[in-house]
């Protein structure tokens, strides 16, 4: 069904938004919920904007972009807490890309 990249959710500091994309609307609303606290706490504490894409693979990537001049935005921080989510939600983001594989991509466990 996909062959590119898909967006599944992301958050902005700037414009003080959250995004799902509407082909997830039928993920559990705590697990819509969960995203929501999780990307806007990130943009909160360290500013930019994040993205979760989903690659080719079905890989679920955790994206980070913030604008050129924007010296409020914490770098650092940004990397350290990416590794802390990748941490503290592992099990969120592996059935997340397992959904993906299977109701996105049409993979079947073998």
């Amino acid at each position: 069904m996909y062959h590119t990249r898909v967006t599944l959710c992301g958050a902005s500091a700037y414009e003080q938004k959250y995004y799902l994309n509407e082909d997830f609307n039928s993920l559990p609303s705590q697990i819509q919920d969960e995203l929501k606290i999780m990307c806007v706490l990130f943009t909160e504490d360290v500013g930019g904007v994040l993205t979760l894409v989903f690659d080719e693979d079905g890989t679920l990537l955790l994206e980070v972009s913030a604008d050129e001049g924007d010296l409020l935005y914490d770098e650092i921080g940004s990397e350290l807490k990416i590794r802390q989510i990748q941490r503290q939600k592992s099990d969120l983001l592996e059935a997340l890309e397992l959904y993906y594989r299977t109701f996105f991509m049409g993979e079947t466990k073998k």
